[in-house]
């Protein structure tokens, strides 16, 4: 019943007061440390992946050969 008595603005305020109270409690420095650690992470782990796979597949050749 209650989130029927909210109109459009009052929705609109309550998201763009909350949007702008975390807009400015990011810290951009760590915001841009946090996105280059998660690049190098993902990266890692992909080649990781694809070195495993690689070893995997000529391990199970030498087995089926």
């Amino acid at each position: 019943m209650l989130a029927e008595n909210f109109n459009t603005a009052t929705k609109s305020g309550t998201f763009g007061g909350t949007l702008l109270v975390l807009l400015f409690q990011i810290q951009w420095s760590s915001l841009a440390n946090t996105a280059v650690i998660a690049a190098v992470g993902a990266a890692t782990s992909f080649f990781v992946s694809m070195g495993l796979r690689w070893i995997a597949r000529c391990w199970l050749k030498r087995f089926k050969d």
